[in-house]
């Protein structure tokens, strides 16, 4: 199995702040990777390092087999990095078609009409074709989850950066969401998932890895790592 993403030895510092302290992650082809620590650990810097957002103060990205530090985020989705973010904001004045339409128009390589009939694939297999023509404004706080995801996959992304998609729903809220992410993953999709909710983390990806103040703490199978001392010592404050 080849790497879909490499990231080693990345920095950030914001002042003299350090977020991201010698941080090295790799995800494979296919892959689901879960990304865990407490607030402040660094989660959300290290996305926006790889998709472009931020630069770093040093270290290396590669993604599709290449260096991708000096490139312009759009580029960056264009080539196949996805993300969805925590806080979804759909364009709420458009449709929720319209909506991933733009995003497969302008994220991706299709022609008007292949992003046409991907969408409707798209909206299918996320469970929001009887939605396609409600103005995204007025969906429900799952289904907006569930169009953030939508419009992301309508880029056509080979990875998939999931930023705490599951915050703010129900418990079976999020086991809906799980069972999609799931099915996404199934695909063949490559994964990394940032995630408080644990126990939903757990179900899809196969594997963990822990990070705090910036840096690398451990990681492995999901179950060993979430009941880990180390990850009890970081989030409870329990030592054992």
């Amino acid at each position: 199995m080849g790497l879909a993403l490499e990231i080693t030895g990345v920095s950030k510092s914001f002042g003299a702040l350090k977020v991201i302290d010698d941080l090295s992650v790799t995800l494979g082809e296919g892959e689901a990777l879960g990304i865990v620590g407490p607030n402040g650990a660094g989660k959300t810097t290290l996305f926006n390092l790889i998709t472009g957002s931020i630069p770093p103060d040093g270290g290396t990205i590669r993604f599709d087999q290449s260096v991708i530090v000096a490139q312009a985020p759009h580029l960056r989705v264009r080539r196949g990095l996805g993300r969805t973010y925590q806080i979804p904001r759909p364009f709420g004045g458009m449709t929720v078609f319209e909506n991933v339409l733009v995003a497969s128009s302008y994220g991706s390589s299709k022609g008007e009409d292949d992003s046409h009939d991907r969408c409707v694939e798209i909206l299918s297999h996320t469970g929001l074709l009887p939605k396609a023509n409600t103005l995204a404004g007025t969906l429900t706080i799952l289904e907006r989850k569930r169009l953030e995801l939508a419009r992301a996959l309508g880029t056509d992304p080979t990875v998939l950066l999931l930023d705490e998609i599951a915050s703010g729903l129900t418990d079976p809220e999020v086991e809906e969401l799980v069972e999609l992410i799931r099915s996404i993953h199934h695909s063949g999709m490559s994964i990394v998932w940032i995630e408080h909710l644990l126990h939903a983390l757990v179900a899809v990806v196969d594997r963990v890895q822990a990070i705090h103040f910036g840096k690398h703490l451990i990681e492995g199978n999901p179950a060993a790592i979430i009941n880990s001392p180390e990850m009890r010592e970081v989030y409870l404050g329990i030592e054992e």
